[in-house]
């Protein structure tokens, strides 16, 4: 019998896992159904139930979303062994004063005229559900799982070597 996955309403757990992995992929459908995914800054989660990107009007996710509103967002940082997936409902849309906002001058690399220039959007994914997986990186923790699944013969279960959950958001 395979473990059961813990679920949560501990929407803040998730967002701290992902706090300082910037790029997204973001998974949208496209026009002929298929998957799509592209990377996305991610701009600083503020604890609220939605994460928030700036993108151009024009975009193929800005058309995608609108079809189609469900997405993933895929974070990963490798560098600590998180990986986390959301998966929301994506509305795109203006609005000068979040962007003014939101706005940093890295960001004229994508839109050089800067925070008025009028093809930025804002892409809001609200959260309905996420998961995630953090497993130590220390050598001493996989060592310690290696030589209890040499001693028992079994595979260490995921409190030992990882925490893993499944988050609903209501």
């Amino acid at each position: 019998m395979a473990n059961q996955t813990p679920v949560t309403n501990d929407l803040s757990t998730l967002l701290e896992k992902i706090k300082d992995v910037r790029i997204a992929m973001l998974t949208t459908q496209d026009e002929d159904g298929s998957l799509r995914s592209r990377p996305m800054f991610t701009q600083k989660p503020d604890g609220s139930s939605a994460l928030v990107f700036l993108t151009d009007k024009d975009s193929a996710k800005v058309y995608e979303v609108k079809k189609d509103s469900h997405v993933n967002l895929s974070y990963a940082n490798p560098d600590s062994n998180v990986y986390v997936s959301v998966s929301g409902r994506a509305n795109a849309y203006r609005n000068q004063a979040e962007i003014d906002q939101l706005w940093s001058e890295p960001m004229r690399a994508w839109f050089p005229k800067g925070k008025d220039d009028e093809s930025i959007y804002i892409l809001k994914v609200q959260i309905e559900k996420g998961e995630y997986w953090d497993t130590p990186s220390s050598l001493l923790t996989q060592a310690a799982a290696y030589v209890k699944a040499l001693a028992t013969g079994e595979r260490s279960t995921s409190d030992d070597v990882n925490e893993h959950a499944k988050v609903e958001v209501k």
